[in-house]
């Protein structure tokens, strides 16, 4: 089980860190102006009127790789770095959030799946570790067992995630394209800001399925010890 688990964790923090590279490494390159001078707060609006969304606030908040679009006051958090810059990277990332808003106004089902789980995700993430410490200490397989079930509901989370950020991205690229707010020679900079950026979420995806992979065979591997032991 160890052997099998430690030969895929090489490669999945290989990717892991590479995606990390491609995110810095794409930023840094294409943080250069574009020649429309729209802010990323305007790339959003911009994108969200392409679409006749009209309802979500955008506004700036603290950090780097903050931003996000929050469903429960359907608003668009920019951080500071892209809210005010007029780089193809942040026009591309402004852009993407925008990608999601018009998601939940367009009721799109991926994010509508992912929106119903969260509550159940968040109860596996809390109670998960705790019953597989607790199964394995106590030696009991079916605490253990309900512990792979609750973990299991992350890497589930983590992979409808999947389609709702790759979706994003291809409307934001699709409407900076259609809307020309973006350069012809200006959007494949755009495209691979958002790229490197969907490739961590593959990368935590195969992470979390490699950590409930390790899970199961823990608990085959108890099994069959049970079994042999009777």
């Amino acid at each position: 089980a160890n052997n099998i688990y430690c030969l895929l964790l090489i490669p999945v923090l290989l990717l892991s860190v590479w995606a990390q590279i491609q995110v810095s490494g794409n930023s840094r390159r294409y943080a250069v102006a574009t020649r429309r001078r729209l802010t990323g707060a305007q790339a959003a609006e911009a994108v969200l009127r392409a679409h006749g969304v009209y309802n979500v606030a955008i506004r700036p908040c603290s950090g780097n790789l903050t931003d996000h679009y929050d469903p429960r006051d359907n608003s668009i958090s920019l951080s500071e770095n892209v809210y005010n810059s007029t780089s193809i990277a942040a026009v591309g990332v402004a852009a993407h959030e925008a990608g999601h808003a018009v998601q939940y106004a367009e009721n799109y089902g991926p994010v509508r799946l992912r929106t119903a789980i969260i509550p159940a995700t968040q109860i596996g993430s809390k109670f998960s570790f705790i019953l597989l410490l607790v199964g394995m200490v106590l030696y009991s397989q079916s605490l253990f067992f309900v512990g792979i079930l609750l973990f299991s509901l992350t890497t589930i989370f983590q992979l409808i995630t999947l389609p709702v950020e790759f979706n994003a991205s291809h409307r934001a690229l699709q409407t900076l394209e259609n809307e020309q707010l973006l350069y012809d020679d200006e959007l494949p900079g755009a495209r691979k800001v958002l790229k490197a950026a969907a490739l961590t979420y593959v990368a935590a995806l195969l992470m979390s399925a490699l950590q409930l992979l390790r899970y199961v065979l823990i608990f085959v591997g108890r099994n069959n010890r049970g079994r042999r032991d009777n």
